[in-house]
């Protein structure tokens, strides 16, 4: 029979419970085989021996053992304890330099049988008290442990499983389940750095289920939620609608792309949200190169090689930056291409650029991108798109094959399906990020909007490292009301913001200062590599930085991408 896992209180007194009469059994052997030199102190090795069976059942009895391995164990800890005790800490406590010489250890062999005997004894005794303890509980009825289900699987819903999941592990009685459309953690900073070639996609994905040791994971869509049965219906597999019930539910579906009904936007703009989308662009601007380098009408030459960017945020900003960067670093792979001027237009409703940064902040990024030869046009706003063109709220009309949207999100479908409280947007939160209205349902991330608290009116940013923190606010505040604890409002007031500008350039506020240029990119770089999740990721990413530093972006089309064009075939170059 295998134990299996108690609680920590329970663990630490089975551990006590064992080391004393083990410490006792030991104690009279050694007493009786030292005869009138007497053995150790009583006192002092029952206090040892209480110590040593505590430190044994917390380390030990909460994880699977039999007897065997538990008597190895014992063995071990009893030599690492005669090491850590007689030959480190009493020559310490003794004011000396402990040497762990061979005539210390020769001198302190009685000390050596004792620990290890204590812990032979230990580790059998202790696994037979963990199998009677496991046997009482399971005769025990056992309420249902709550169901919490956490939908989403960005950086908030993510943030919230992670934490979950530790919480789990340290003896929260839940059962948490991950719902998501994608089997991974999309790193969204990372993406345009995707789009422009210089990461690979799965660089910036980590999977959900690695992330996991005591949540459950279910690749699938939520196709409605039924607050007052407490009930979800999700598309998965190739079966119909499987029903999962909940008894809190955590949303953090995060938002899709909010074209605002323009005509020919949503049919002909390029969305920057996912791995797919990043994927499209890229093949995108490289196959525009290629039928560039082929194309002998010059307005459809001029038409291919102008990219227009809308959306005059972080988002939109580096996008148009990496496209830049991207374009003229490949361009001498073009013979036909050398002497061509591709045009780069960032569009925005804004009277400024970065609206996020410090009004000096935004004004450097600008000046930074027109000196480079990036048009941008503020103010102003996308109206129409066609196959090959945009036009903008000032009758300006942009010929081009490229256009990318970064103007508008909006959170995804499901928030619309669960209620009034989303109809007009994101789900409306209290301060304890619970969906107002509705019991049982918390929200976080970019389909939830979070006040700040004591200040009326303003609210948080969709920013990851907010989505992160309120993921692990909104786990410890469900583990709080299970526990019967009130829960506590969420407070963060962020790090700072880095933009990329291309070119190795960034620009941003950190901890309230001002950093720019290139220690700004080294600085963007160095944070954004520390967020990513896991060391594997972080080494693959720092890996295509350093190759991109020698060596020119990969130009392989991955899609058989084709960029429609209105030019005859006769009159291209074969």
């Amino acid at each position: 029979m295998e134990p299996t896992e108690a609680g920590t209180l329970p663990r630490l007194l089975l551990g006590v419970a064992t080391g004393v009469p083990a410490g006792a059994a030991v104690g009279v052997v050694a007493t009786i085989s030292a005869g009138e030199t007497g053995g150790p102190s009583w006192t002092a090795w029952l206090v040892h021996a209480v110590v040593f069976g505590a430190v044994f059942g917390l380390l030990v009895s909460g994880r699977k053992q039999t007897a065997a391995s538990s008597f190895a164990v014992g063995l071990l800890l009893g030599l690492g304890d005669w090491i850590l005790w007689q030959l480190t800490f009493t020559v310490l406590l003794a004011g000396d330099v402990p040497r762990w010489s061979l005539s210390e250890v020769v001198a302190g062999y009685d000390e050596l049988v004792r620990a290890v005997l204590l812990g032979g004894l230990t580790g059998p005794l202790l696994y037979g008290l963990t199998v009677l303890w496991d046997r009482r509980e399971a005769g025990r009825p056992v309420p249902r442990p709550p169901h919490i289900v956490v939908v989403g699987g960005g950086f908030g819903g993510v943030g919230a499983a992670r934490r979950l999941d530790t919480l789990v592990g340290r003896g929260l009685r839940a059962e948490v389940t991950v719902i998501s459309e994608s089997n991974f953690l999309l790193f969204t900073p990372l993406l345009v750095e995707v789009a422009s070639s210089t990461l690979e996609p799965r660089h910036i994905s980590a999977p959900v289920r690695a992330a996991l040791r005591n949540a459950a994971f279910l690749h699938g869509r939520v196709e409605s939620v039924d607050p007052d049965r407490r009930e979800l219906v999700v598309a998965a597999g190739g079966g119909g609608g499987q029903r999962v019930h909940y008894d809190e539910l955590i949303v953090a579906v995060g938002a899709v792309p909010r074209f605002f009904e323009l005509p020919g936007v949503a049919e002909h703009a390029f969305a920057m949200k996912s791995i797919d989308d990043a994927n499209r662009l890229r093949n995108q601007v490289l196959a525009a190169l290629e039928q560039a380098d082929l194309e002998t009408d010059t307005a459809e030459q001029v038409r291919l090689l102008t990219f227009v960017v809308a959306g005059g945020g972080f988002a939109g900003t580096e996008l148009v930056a990496e496209l830049f960067d991207l374009v003229h670093g490949v361009l001498h792979h073009y013979p036909r291409l050398h002497e061509a001027a591709p045009r780069f237009v960032l569009v925005h409703s804004g009277d400024r650029l970065l609206p996020e940064l410090s009004a000096d902040l935004g004004d450097y990024a600008l000046r930074t991108l027109t000196a480079r030869g990036i048009e941008f046009r503020l103010g102003t706003r996308v109206v129409e798109a066609g196959p090959g063109f945009v036009r903008f709220s000032d009758d300006e009309q942009v010929e081009t094959r490229t256009f990318v949207w970064t103007a508008g999100n909006r959170p995804g479908a499901l928030v619309e399906r669960i209620g009034s409280a989303g109809a007009s947007g994101p789900l409306q939160v209290d301060e304890y990020l619970r969906v107002t209205g509705m019991n049982g349902v918390w929200a976080v991330g970019d389909c939830a909007r979070i006040p700040v608290p004591g200040r009326p009116g303003t609210y948080y940013p969709p920013t990851a490292q907010h989505a992160i923190r309120e993921g692990k606010a909104v786990a410890d505040n469900i583990a709080a009301v299970a526990g019967g604890r009130k829960p506590a409002p969420f407070r963060y007031g962020g790090l700072g913001v880095l933009v990329s500008l291309g070119h190795r350039r960034a620009a941003g506020q950190v901890f309230g200062r001002r950093v720019s240029g290139q220690f700004g990119w080294l600085l963007w770089r160095a944070v954004y590599l520390g967020k990513l999740p896991g060391a594997e990721k972080r080494l693959r990413v720092a890996v295509d930085w350093l190759l991109d530093l020698v060596f020119s972006r990969d130009i392989a089309l991955t899609s058989a991408t084709l960029v429609s064009t209105t030019a005859p075939d006769r009159d291209r170059h074969v």
